[in-house]
């Protein structure tokens, strides 16, 4: 257990880290497919202690993938007492390119699409290393551009898409803002990078120039980022649109909404991202959360700092797809 990192937590999330940090078991990054189902078990406990959220309708649909590949599974969320046309969101879920699913998501797709006041599209896309770079991206475009041609059909404006995501959902919607610009076939209104997991160089050990982090860690990101590329990360060649730190160029992307704590292992790469895209001309907005670890807003939901992460994401959701004050 990490003790400065700990002494730095903010106050309300000191319990909750410590009792996850001291349960059995656990996430071994060596065994990938037992990871994956120990998450899904921490996942759906985690989601019986929430409260459950109503007035949204969902349904799961199967949308056709990249050229040559399967179909991609997507659950749609819809506001229950707004009928008409409404602006849409494509979600991209987190889980180190390794882990992860649209119902581990579930609940946040719920309240993003109350909290937003809009439609919400969750992609399942393929997961790394049986699928690396590019398939989930491409899962990920082929899922935009469904939505882009097919929206209507569901009662959204196409006009008015965002993409947003968190840790490498946050990478994979960074990656996607690049590849979207750079393909010049759908206008993207906004991106909400939430601790996107952006550099593959973030990779190494831990020491007196790099530190490290709670829950996901330089060697868990060493882990996720060897898989996702199909190679050692930190090498000469990486796209952009795997790592989107690695962009030559950020000019012309969509405004961008970044937000991270500072005890995230993402905190440098990420303000280092919102600088370069203000230098470049984006318009950005970037939050940086004191005593915030990676995800601390959803392992401790009611705490006052991860209430806050959740309103000014809201709000800022509403701004962008709304146009209006929320």
């Amino acid at each position: 257990m990490n003790e400065s990192l700990l002494a730095r937590l903010d106050p309300e999330l000191v319990e909750p880290v410590t009792t996850v940090l001291n349960a059995p078991g656990g996430l071994d990054y060596d065994n990938i497919p037992a990871s994956r189902e120990n998450a899904k078990r921490m996942s759906a406990a985690m989601k019986k202690l929430m409260p459950v959220i109503t007035g949204v309708l969902t349904e799961d649909r199967l949308i056709p993938g990249p050229a040559g590949a399967p179909d991609v599974p997507v659950r749609i969320y819809r506001p229950e007492k707004r009928t008409g046309i409404l602006p849409a969101l494509l979600w991209i879920h987190g889980g180190g390119y390794i882990m992860g699913d649209i119902d581990q998501e579930d609940n946040l797709s719920r309240q993003l699409t109350l909290g937003g006041d809009c439609v919400v599209v969750s992609v399942d896309y393929r997961l790394a290393p049986e699928d690396p770079f590019p398939a989930p991206v491409e899962d990920c475009y082929a899922a935009l551009k469904w939505l882009a041609n097919h929206g209507k059909e569901i009662g959204v404006d196409t006009s008015r898409i965002a993409i947003g995501g968190a840790s490498a959902g946050g990478g994979l919607c960074a990656g996607l803002a690049l590849l979207t610009r750079d393909r010049g076939e759908i206008d993207v209104l906004h991106q909400f990078l939430i601790y996107p997991m952006i550099d593959d160089r973030t990779t190494q050990p831990a020491g007196e120039l790099f530190r490290d982090a709670l829950f996901w860690t330089r060697e868990s990101n060493l882990v996720g980022w060897r898989c996702y590329l199909g190679c050692d990360p930190a090498g000469d060649n990486v796209s952009c649109y795997a790592a989107a730190a690695r962009a030559e160029s950020l000019a012309g992307l969509s405004p961008a909404y970044i937000a991270v704590g500072d005890l995230d292992l993402f905190a440098e790469e990420n303000v280092e991202y919102a600088r370069r895209l203000i230098r470049a001309g984006v318009p950005t907005e970037l939050h940086v959360y004191p005593g915030g670890h990676h995800a601390f807003d959803a392992q401790a939901p009611k705490a006052d700092i991860s209430r806050r992460f959740t309103g000014d994401m809201h709000r800022a959701l509403r701004r962008a797809l709304h146009g209006i004050p929320a």
